[in-house]
């Protein structure tokens, strides 16, 4: 049963890949961070299993009995009027086998925009946002794996135009409890738009991710490394103005190398982040991340910024999690994420 299920993720892996690559992507709000403990990670986080069920929308294979009857509300403050949030609930079934689930909510809006006509005359305002719903499911296949699976509805609109999708997430999770060890294979993102705003359909912003954890022995923390964006090699951009190459280490232009273009290209997959879990219950956790890719395409080359990087806070107060994110994308400022997280039994007995 385990084989054949790696071989089913794994076949699957494949086709869409083929089907994908130099696509025009829609629905861009999905590869967004679902949770503030995510943005103070490098925006991703798909190897943990607790009882955040904010992560099941990383990776379905994640669910498990921590997470029933979890509840979670997150918002994240963006740039010029935009916001994106998050809404989670998890549930066990006992009568279907022990299965856990969730239902998940992603949204997106882009503020208020000035009406024009063809001329420039303002004539009014107009708003645009986008949402997914997502159910999911995980199940256990042994004491070390569980697959899981997201199915998402997707619903866009802009001014008088509207788009709507589908889509789905395949995720696979294996852990080594006595070693603090966990791994994680992830497709986010599998699908395409059956409606669109205009003539041209896209697809999905496809993310097939492979990550692993590991809590040390002798200290409270945790660190995590997500390779992203497998399914193409090369995720530079190449700038036409712009004859040299970049190294990994400069912000800069150095001198044309393609050894450190490809060095370069080979850390923009990667992503590296970290989690100090304090006190005997862990009520409180510090966190940073550093994501590559976001550094060196948001990065402006004649200044320092902290372009990349991410950090945050987790705490416990009375059986709430409150945890803040900000993460780093430009010189401009940083996102700043807000986390709300609770199990709902502790106020309906009987749910």
């Amino acid at each position: 049963m385990n084989k054949l299920a790696l071989s089913f993720i794994f076949s699957l892996t494949f086709f869409f890949v083929d089907a994908q690559i130099g696509g025009r992507y829609s629905y861009e709000f999905l590869g967004n961070p679902q949770s503030a403990r995510l943005s103070a990670l490098g925006g991703s986080l798909i190897t943990i299993q607790d009882n955040d069920v904010s992560l099941a929308a990383s990776n379905p294979a994640l669910l498990n009995d921590k997470m029933h009857n979890q509840i979670t509300f997150n918002h994240n403050f963006a740039f010029a009027d935009v916001s994106n949030g998050y809404l989670g609930y998890g549930r066990k079934f006992d009568k279907w086998g022990g299965i856990n689930t969730h239902i998940g909510i992603s949204y997106v809006s882009f503020g208020e925009f000035t009406a024009a006509d063809e001329i420039g005359n303002a004539n009014g305002t107009f708003s645009g946002g986008e949402t997914a719903i997502a159910l999911g499911a995980s199940k256990r296949l042994n004491e070390r794996i569980v697959v899981g699976a997201n199915l998402k509805g997707i619903f866009g609109n802009l001014e008088t135009y509207s788009s709507s999708g589908i889509g789905g997430d395949l995720g696979l999770y294996y852990s080594k409890p006595e070693s603090n060890f966990s791994a994680a294979f992830v497709i986010k993102n599998i699908g395409t738009e059956l409606s669109t705003y205009g003539n041209e359909r896209g697809n999905l912003p496809l993310d097939i991710q492979l990550g692993v954890s590991r809590k040390l022995n002798h200290l409270p923390f945790r660190f995590t490394i997500i390779a992203h964006q497998l399914q193409q090699w090369s995720v530079r951009y190449d700038d036409p103005n712009n004859i040299q190459s970049e190294s990994i280490f400069e912000d800069g232009p150095t001198e044309t190398s393609s050894f450190n273009e490809g060095l370069d290209n080979f850390f923009r997959h990667f992503i590296f982040n970290g989690e100090f879990l304090l006190g005997k219950t862990q009520g409180l956790k510090i966190r940073f991340g550093y994501n590559h890719h976001r550094r060196k395409e948001l990065s402006l080359s004649n200044f320092r910024s902290l372009a990349g990087f991410s950090g945050g806070l987790g705490i416990r107060v009375k059986g709430f999690n409150i945890d803040y994110g900000l993460g780093y994308y430009h010189l401009a400022g940083a996102a700043n994420h807000l986390s709300i997280r609770t199990d709902l039994g502790r106020f309906f007995k009987k749910f």
